[in-house]
């Protein structure tokens, strides 16, 4: 039995409210929640005392939509062939068209704020009217044709295309995000066939200037020092391609500065998963995995790493039932869900230290 990382590491509780749908930090202090046919933001604090008298914005939501929260109240969402903006009042600031996403009647990826609020990415599919060039054949509708997808910069104020980059994915699915500073950008999409691509992009007067990207790894998060951490999910898309990995780069360079097989961490590497990887702070990072113990019910887990080497420092021990869903609030705090309508709050004992809470 693989004992790297098993270390127990104690937490310390501090509250638990009753809530439903996911939930999802979005700066300044505030909580996205989605419940379905519903967006809600909500003071974090005040939500998580149970407090919340009413959300600071809420918006009615269809299953084709993908919505991201603007800092003054507002709404970004991306529609099967549309991204518009809501202000505050509800009202639409714009509308921006685009070609029809290929294989659903929905959005395939939510767009990115940036975090000042000027900019906003999206990735939206591109028609090819000459079925000879095309990228992809998409035989179900006739006349629907598609080549690589464009990542675009829009003003948030007007919707104006601000910049265009042609990124070779033809994406089912992409997650995006800005680093804290707004000084790039990342975006991860997934192509049937190929896994996951990642680039990641500063934004400048001519438009974006493309720093550098990975394959099969998935943007994760960001690290002090203009770092992004990825992740590789076991897709088996090739032979003996089973990996589950962590890996940081540097955007500046590109350069691949840390990598951990998760493999270390797990009790049967066939079977055990790792669903995603979550930074907590300057120093930490949280892994949840569901793990196979011989003769035992499959099992949640949770790991604390060390955000500068991806080394693993212990597994936490808490006092509650855990799933494997976690959601870090970015002040050093995080949630886990106990079923469907209990959140917890926790934060590291007094060092975050694997002698913390060992037993």
């Amino acid at each position: 039995m693989n004992t790297t990382g098993d270390e127990r590491i104690g937490v310390v509780p501090l509250g638990s409210v009753r809530a439903r749908g996911t939930v999802e930090a979005v700066g300044a202090g505030r909580l996205l929640v989605r419940t379905e046919g519903l967006v809600e933001v909500h003071d974090r604090e005040e939500f998580l005392a149970g407090t919340a008298d009413r959300a600071v914005a809420t918006l009615r939501t269809s299953d084709e939509d993908r919505v991201a929260a603007t800092p003054d109240g507002g709404f970004v969402v991306a529609g099967a062939d549309s991204v518009r903006a809501l202000g505050s009042d509800g009202g639409t600031r714009w509308v921006l068209p685009h070609d029809p996403w290929h294989g659903a009647s929905r959005a395939h990826s939510a767009p990115a704020v940036g975090p000042d609020g000027r900019l906003v990415s999206v990735v939206v599919p591109v028609l090819e009217p000459d079925r000879a060039k095309a990228a992809l054949v998409y035989d179900v509708e006739p006349g629907r044709n598609y080549t690589w997808d464009d990542l675009l910069l829009l003003d948030a104020a007007s919707g104006e295309v601000v910049a265009r980059q042609q990124i070779r994915s033809l994406a089912s699915a992409a997650v995006q995000s800005w680093s804290p500073d707004g000084a790039a950008v990342v975006v991860s999409c997934w192509t049937a066939w190929q896994s996951w691509s990642t680039w990641w992009a500063q934004p400048c007067a001519d438009g974006l200037k493309m720093l550098g990207g990975t394959w099969m790894h998935a943007l994760a998060g960001f690290l002090p020092g203009s770092r992004v951490l990825t992740q590789r999910y076991a897709e088996y898309l090739f032979p003996a391609d089973d990996r589950d990995e962590l890996a940081v780069y540097e955007l500046g360079s590109g350069e691949q500065v840390a990598l951990l097989d998760l493999a270390e961490l797990a009790v049967d590497p066939e079977e055990d998963e790792f669903s995603s990887a979550e930074v907590l702070d300057a120093r930490h990072l949280l892994v949840p995995g569901r793990v196979h113990p011989e003769g035992g019910a499959p099992q949640a887990r949770h790991w604390l790493l060390d955000a500068d080497t991806l080394r693993p420092l212990g597994r936490l021990e808490y006092p509650a039932p855990v799933g494997e869903d976690i959601t870090v609030l970015g002040d050093g705090t995080w949630l886990t869900r106990e079923g469907d309508d209990r959140l917890h709050r926790w934060r590291l004992g007094s060092t975050g230290s694997p002698d913390a809470g060992t037993r």
